[in-house]
């Protein structure tokens, strides 16, 4: 027994657990709580495929469902329910952080400590072409750390911006002091042609240079890359990127490992490239270190697998959680966003700003709006109610 409205009732190991509505619930009453809570009872299924649970979906053996598989959401929430009216797609658009799901290039390893590298990886990803032909135009674009939050910057650096970034100039790429880092497109004004000759420019003053079809360095060394994963299915979104940067006489490999050796080799980053999945946040503070601080960079099971390493980046997160006012605080989270961003250290991948859900609507109600900063499921269980 928690101190919320619900208590747990039933639970049936691998099918359902169900939660029932506390009659003595202390704030029941509170003014706070008014319109919140409305379900006596509410039973969490468990289904051991995603196919098997769709499927019971669309037979109305439940009532709510979010959905986070672009294709699913495209092609396979369809059927007589639907048609009827009886189940109610929606998509619902939110103001939480996106985080920033990205390929993390780790600068320990060779050949991709050379910022001139990690920059020509990100120009052969065509993310235009992956998101119409694999997602459904479903997402958008990583930007930045601090995706759909005020902290993340715009334009080139505010003079605050500045006065934080000068005394470390001489260390800092020069990208940092102009505009802010966008991901290379491949529409309007750009093509992925126009991208892969920018790269191959890049290689070429790398040291590299194409020889019988494999780009070698001047050792006669040929680049050839690990892209790490935990399951087979990250070969699907890989592969065009693998396409493209065979283009640039890269071997982009993919390597499925089980879990554990997985987790393993990231604890001693023992990869080329990986793909995470970070958290996003309004109130960025300390838990950067852990993702870009020096020491982190040095340190076993750390979460800085990118192994970023710089004075610059240190101190910016040191000031993320010693300042006095807002506006202060976001000229550090800008700034920093701006050194990493340029430091091409992340391949960014996508995100999603709407709740993707299917529910009842004969069976529930909600309000007309929801609140900009809330998570679907917890929404609808807070605040729905049954018709």
């Amino acid at each position: 027994i928690g101190s919320g409205p619900y208590k747990i009732g039933p639970v049936r190991f691998g099918k359902d657990i169900t939660y029932v509505r506390d009659p003595n619930y202390w704030a029941r009453d509170l003014p706070v709580r008014r319109g919140s809570a409305n379900f006596d009872r509410i039973v969490v299924k468990i289904y051991k495929d995603s196919t098997a649970r769709l499927e019971a979906l669309k037979a109305g053996e439940f009532d709510l469902m979010r959905f986070f598989s672009a294709g699913d959401w495209a092609r396979r929430v369809t059927g007589k329910r639907f048609d009827s009216g009886e189940l109610v797609k929606a998509e619902f658009t939110h103001r939480l952080p996106t985080g920033f799901q990205s390929y993390v290039l780790n600068t320990r390893r060779p050949p991709l400590d050379d910022i001139r590298v990690r920059e020509a990886l990100g120009l052969a990803m065509d993310y235009e072409w992956m998101n119409r032909q694999m997602f459904y135009g479903a997402y958008q674009r990583v930007q930045g750390l601090f995706g759909n939050t005020d902290c993340a910057p715009t334009g080139t650096p505010a003079p605050a911006e500045q006065a934080l970034l000068e005394p470390w100039r001489a260390q800092l790429p020069p990208a940092v002091f102009g505009p802010v880092h966008v991901p290379p497109r491949t529409d309007g004004e750009s093509s992925l042609r126009g991208n892969l000759r920018r790269a191959q420019a890049l290689l070429r003053e790398a040291g590299w240079s194409v020889q019988g079809g494999q780009l070698r360095n001047a050792q006669g060394r040929p680049l050839v890359l690990e892209y790490l994963d935990s399951a087979e299915t990250g070969a699907r979104v890989v592969t065009p990127w693998a396409r493209n940067l065979e283009k640039l006489g890269i071997e982009l490999r993919f390597r499925p490992v089980d879990f554990a050796l997985y987790q393993q080799r990231l604890r001693n980053f023992d990869f080329d490239i990986i793909s995470i999945a970070y958290g996003g946040t309004h109130n960025p503070g300390t838990e950067y270190a852990d993702l870009f601080g020096s020491e982190a960079a040095k340190t076993e099971d750390s979460g800085n697998f990118a192994g970023v390493a710089s004075p610059a980046v240190d101190a910016l997160i040191a000031r993320m959680s010693n300042t006095a006012t807002q506006p202060e605080f976001l000229a550090a989270c800008r700034a920093l966003d701006r050194i990493i961003g340029h430091s091409h250290v992340l391949v960014p991948q996508w995100s999603a700003t709407t709740h993707r859900m299917v529910y009842n609507a004969r069976r529930l109600a909600r309000p007309e709006s929801m609140p900009p900063y809330a998570a679907g499921e917890t929404w609808a269980i807070d605040t729905w109610w049954s018709r």
